[in-house]
């Protein structure tokens, strides 16, 4: 385990030290030390990967991990075509050689479309940095439903509402088409990135753990929860129309501490009621 952690501490700061590009982290790098995701390329300059594993992993730099968020919003994140890229741009005709992806056209699947499994990565992220609005944001960008709530959203969109497509097309004409369905888009992923990044409800060993993540601008939810033969009905409230972190817990009528801004109570058996105010 010593010689494991000494290791992971060096990648890390190896990773400082060369794959900072400036306003993102570099995806990885070819055999002869050419760097993929760098903003000298003229393809695939940002990937979104790096950069929400600097934050999911906790090893980046604070400061240039909520940076690099920043960049994967603003080039990767297309609002108006309903769209979380991969990578920006496409790998078309440049002399550069990533292998599988390049055998897509530009702007499908892997190479500089939405790949939704990645995306979920994004929303995780997100409400790791306790970005509430952005997360529910992109988790409603990427929710199939919404690319089909008018006929003309459905003729663009082509496939199943009802289940999350594993890729969505970013180049003309097909702009916001979707691909394989049936094939997850990493389906269990999007379910936790809702429940557990922004609803902010997990299991850790034999307890859960409240933590919401939610906008402000929401009353708070209710949520049922069944877990390790224990029966959760919780209440969140954000009676200050403030949501940061937990501030107090009430389980069974009675007040119990919270650490860390979050909430956590056992899994005994038994069947509860919990408020959480945030």
């Amino acid at each position: 385990a010593r010689r494991w952690q000494a290791h992971a501490a060096l990648l890390r700061e190896a990773l400082e030290r060369e794959a900072w590009d400036g306003d993102w982290y570099c995806r990885a790098t070819f055999d002869d030390g050419t760097w993929l995701g760098s903003k000298d390329r003229e393809e695939c300059r940002i990937d979104a990967i790096a950069q929400s594993w600097a934050v999911l992993s906790g090893a980046a730099d604070p400061a240039r991990a909520r940076a690099a968020m920043a960049s994967l919003e603003k080039y990767l994140v297309r609002h108006e075509d309903g769209l979380a890229l991969l990578f920006t741009p496409p790998f078309d005709k440049g002399p550069l050689d990533p292998g599988y992806i390049k055998g897509y056209p530009p702007g499908l699947r892997e190479n500089g479309g939405q790949y939704s499994h990645a995306a979920m990565w994004a929303v995780l992220a997100f409400a790791r940095l306790g970005a509430a609005d952005k997360a529910v944001e992109l988790f409603s960008l990427l929710n199939p439903i919404n690319h089909a709530l008018t006929p003309v959203a459905v003729e663009r969109y082509k496939v199943e509402p009802y289940v999350v497509a594993a890729d969505v097309y970013s180049v003309p004409p097909h702009i916001g088409r979707g691909g394989w369905t049936w094939y997850t888009g990493a389906a269990g992923l999007m379910y936790r990135a809702g429940v557990e990044g922004i609803l902010g409800i997990r299991k850790e060993g034999n307890r859960l753990v409240i933590a919401p993540c939610i906008p402000a601008s929401w009353p708070g939810f209710k949520a049922t929860v069944n877990v390790a033969s224990t029966r959760y009905e919780i209440s969140v409230e954000t009676p200050l129309h403030c949501a940061s972190d937990v501030s107090q817990a009430i389980l069974d009528g009675v007040s119990i501490p919270c650490k860390d801004g979050q909430a956590s109570v056992p899994l005994d058996g038994g069947e509860h009621a919990l408020l959480v105010l945030v």
